[in-house]
């Protein structure tokens, strides 16, 4: 079986000493123009920067700067090194403890054998008496955790506990030795400790309260790493990067980046996913520390995102739409019903009670919408004030960029989720 593949440590994203000097001269160039803006404002900067202190100058001065950066992102924040990656694992074990929030033991018949089995392992013979086992403080649980990239024998993971059976409740339980199982059948972690739900779940004789999840809950450093994976990252001098967004253009700008950075052709663009690397004789975790911290401008595709269960739009940088006339409205038809009751007069003979039905029904035509023209928008922030201009709700504007979209005045790929 192909051993399971593992990621990068996240220690390699410290910034370099370079880095730092430039923000420090960046900060330094900012403040003579921050002065002079002040001096032409008629000196009331001057007043204002005389009783700040110096460190609290030198912590406003960075603001600027945010807002003035590009769209630039780090290659590790988009990519990743190909096959390294976590592993998840996962186990059956026992949680007890529990207030009576248990498996109900004749419904969750492996939550008796796991238990009946457990006594026996520790010398406690309870098979001839199974059927008395009426507790309720035991659940059957699955326990689940992620093997971290390059984790060493004797770290500590964090695990997720979830029940299986009809255990109402696992706050304040006590997980039991769970060994924790790769894809390959070995065991590369043994989990423990105290279960927290961060659930509240109270209930009376007429009324519960329920607040998140009780039936699964987190163990904070739960289990300990027993097996490593055998991976040397720095033995392959032959090292893909994988983007998270397939983009020819944003693999061709992670090409360039890199090529520049190393002096070389080092990168070379060979899909929209993948950057091959061939470092040759360099050093591969040295390359790697430079590389990740390149920063280039991914490209995104225009498309529109659409989620009509909740009414949410998202759409990208890049979406435009041609110039459209657009007019819409709804029909609205409300039928109410007033049932009324009709009986007879005091003291008359034969008469009998009964509901007779009163319907009203009204349309609402909207007919004070009118014709509104949607011009060609250059960029997003144009695009959404038009749109607001229409003056229509989210669910309404669903409906008309499907609308425009059918009409092929939409540059953009309309998704409906």
């Amino acid at each position: 079986m192909r051993k399971p593949a593992i990621t990068p440590p996240r220690s390699t994203a410290l910034p370099s000493a370079d880095h730092r000097d430039g923000t420090q001269s960046a900060l330094r160039g900012v403040a003579p123009h921050q002065a002079r803006r002040a001096g032409e404002a008629g000196g009331a900067w001057r007043v204002i920067l005389s009783n700040l202190h110096r460190g609290a100058l030198l912590a406003l001065l960075p603001m600027p700067l945010l807002a003035a950066s590009d769209g630039a992102v780090r290659v590790k924040d988009i990519a990743d090194v190909e096959g390294v990656r976590e592993n998840q694992l996962v186990g059956y074990g026992l949680v007890v403890g529990l207030n009576g929030t248990g498996d109900k033991l004749d419904n969750a018949v492996f939550t008796r054998e796991s238990l009946v089995g457990m006594l026996e392992r520790l010398g406690v013979n309870t098979r001839d008496q199974i059927a008395k086992l009426q507790t309720k403080n035991v659940a059957a649980v699955m326990v689940t955790a992620g093997l971290p990239a390059f984790a060493r024998s004797g770290s500590r993971i964090d695990v997720t506990v979830s029940a299986i059976g009809d255990a109402t409740n696992l706050s304040g339980g006590m997980l039991l030795v769970t060994p924790l199982l790769a894809a390959d059948g070995e065991v590369y972690g043994v989990a423990q400790g105290a279960v927290t739900t961060g659930a509240v779940a109270a209930k009376g004789a007429a009324a519960s309260v329920t607040r998140n999840v009780p039936t699964s809950g987190k163990i904070a450093n739960g289990a300990m790493v027993e097996r490593e994976v055998n991976f040397s990252l720095g033995a392959h001098p032959q090292v893909n990067l994988a983007l998270r967004n397939p983009d020819l253009t944003t693999a061709r700008r992670i090409e360039t980046a890199i090529n520049q950075a190393m002096g070389g052709a080092v990168a070379r663009a060979t899909d929209p996913r993948t950057v091959a690397l061939s470092l040759g004789t360099r050093d591969v975790i040295d390359s790697l520390v430079v590389i990740e911290d390149l920063r280039v401008e991914p490209d995104t595709q225009a498309i529109v995102i659409i989620d009509e269960a909740s009414g949410t739009i998202v759409m990208g940088a890049n979406v435009r739409i041609s110039t459209v006339a657009i007019a819409q409205g709804n029909l609205t038809i409300r039928v109410s019903e007033n049932p009324q009751v009709s009986q007879p007069g005091p003291f008359s003979r034969g008469g009998t009670t009964k509901v007779v039905p009163r319907s009203s029904i009204s349309v609402d035509t909207q007919d004070d919408h009118k014709l509104g023209m949607l011009n060609a928008q250059p960029t997003l922030r144009d695009l959404v004030a038009s749109l607001n201009a229409l003056g229509v709700g989210p669910r309404d504007l669903i409906s008309i960029l499907q609308a425009i979209k059918a009409a092929g005045a939409l540059q953009a790929d309309l998704e409906v989720r």
